[in-house]
């Protein structure tokens, strides 16, 4: 179920980040252009935290499977 939600969020960022794109390609005034330049940084860091939290996960996973690994070694 976490990787649906993974996905679902990272599908959530590419959305916005096509809209934060659509605004800044229609906008003239540099102020906004600044802004909207934050919040593609602020979806791109997001995406990256996702990403990285999947990674993170999958470590544990391979950790507890060596713990049990272990363990079964020695009963």
């Amino acid at each position: 179920m976490e990787k649906s939600h993974g996905k679902k969020m990272q599908k959530d960022l590419d959305v916005l980040e096509s809209r934060i794109n659509a605004l800044e390609a229609s906008t003239a005034d540099g102020f906004q252009k600044s802004l909207l330049g934050v919040l593609k940084g602020m979806v791109q860091n997001q995406r990256h935290l996702i990403d990285e939290s999947d990674h993170l996960r999958k470590a544990i996973d391979l950790i507890t499977l060596q713990i049990f690994k272990v363990e079964g070694r020695l009963d």
